[in-house]
């Protein structure tokens, strides 16, 4: 019974002595990442990725966590570890919320809603509702693994965070294989959409392949980890954290700073561009004018864009004046108070 007490007593601090230096270095990457994405959804509005910064901050809030641990070692407390414990697991699945929203705006934005197998109405909403239910079921166990008094309530943790990241592979694995079928398909039978906006939309697919699949390897790890138990070699190195869920969330940060979704999905909501039509049928749009081709291959011509009201109006101008200089040439009648000697009449 004594073993028991003794294992339950230090189950909820470490098996091994945090790095204050490798966990800063996690603080300040996260901080920066976090920076850069508040800066983006600023100017771009874009605020379906608002998810995305609070796990930026749930990440680098969750280090503060370990450097404040590591700065206590040996004699950790509970506030810290519970901190480090419960937000960096759950900021992925803040990330995931965001990441699951890209997808039915770039299919509405292609006009390719017919190449989706779920339909785009419930597409979002589906992978974001499994990605709660994953969100709590992660929480509800981290909060009673970090405050476990006895063996019943370890187990009762762990098995609730298992279920809770078994959710989240599974919405992960299910949302790559509706992405790749929606890729396949615009691929084989391109929509007349796909060729004429602006942006290099594909680069975002493989954006949204390499990030999910790094979230679904970290999360694969956290569930072996969990699995494995306390006194497994994933609890006893600090290592496998720091690379295997740190290295990889700073990674799918970085990846959708730099691949921003606004620079791909430009006025979805206005199903392709936000564009105004002149008389010849080009859609404007910012610095440069696209010509649509209709469903044939091919792709829009590039052309600098002009202001349209003042072509017009030097246009007008222009033609208001070779009309009057025309009617006073056609018009013309000698009178006795003309100048005879300069004046030839014209030719009948």
């Amino acid at each position: 019974m004594s073993d028991n007490n003794s294992d339950l007593a230090t189950f909820a601090y470490y098996k091994y002595d945090p790095s204050t230096a490798a966990n800063a270095i996690f603080v300040a990457l996260f901080s920066i990442t976090a920076v850069g994405h508040a800066f983006l959804l600023a100017r771009n509005r874009t605020w379906y990725f608002i998810p995305f910064l609070v796990g930026c901050l749930f990440e680098a809030v969750g280090y503060i966590g370990r450097v404040i641990s590591a700065g206590e070692t040996p004699d950790w407390t509970l506030t810290p570890y519970l901190i480090q414990s419960l937000l960096i697991l759950l900021g992925p699945s803040l990330y995931a919320a965001s990441i699951y929203m890209i997808l039915g705006r770039l299919t509405c934005m292609l006009e390719a809603e017919a190449y989706s197998v779920i339909r785009v109405k419930w597409l979002t909403k589906i992978f974001v509702l499994g990605d709660v239910f994953s969100f709590l079921a992660q929480g509800a166990g981290g909060g009673i693994l970090a405050k476990a008094t006895t063996p019943k309530d370890q187990d009762l943790g762990n098995n609730i965070i298992l279920v809770g990241l078994g959710i989240q592979i599974a919405f992960f694995g299910l949302f790559i294989i509706t992405t790749i079928i929606f890729h396949l398909r615009i691929a084989a039978n391109p929509t007349a959409k796909s060729y004429s906006v602006a942006v290099p939309w594909r680069q975002l697919l493989w954006v949204l392949y390499v990030t999910n699949t790094l979230i679904l390897i970290r999360s694969v790890f956290r569930m072996i980890e969990y699995a494995l138990g306390w006194n497994s070699i994933l609890m006893k190195r600090e290592v496998y954290l720091l690379v295997l869920d740190g290295m990889l969330m700073v990674i799918v940060s970085v990846a959708f700073m730099r691949y921003h979704p606004s620079k791909f999905l430009v006025g979805y909501k206005q199903v392709g561009m936000r564009s105004a039509i002149d008389l010849e049928g080009s859609t404007v749009e910012g610095d440069y004018t696209m010509t649509s081709y209709g469903g044939g291959g091919g792709g829009g011509q590039r052309r600098p864009s002009t202001n349209l009201k003042a072509h017009d109006s030097s246009r007008l101008e222009a033609d208001r004046r070779d009309s009057l200089m025309l009617g006073q040439h056609r018009h013309h009648r000698q009178t006795p108070s003309d100048d005879t000697s300069s004046y030839t009449p014209l030719r009948r």
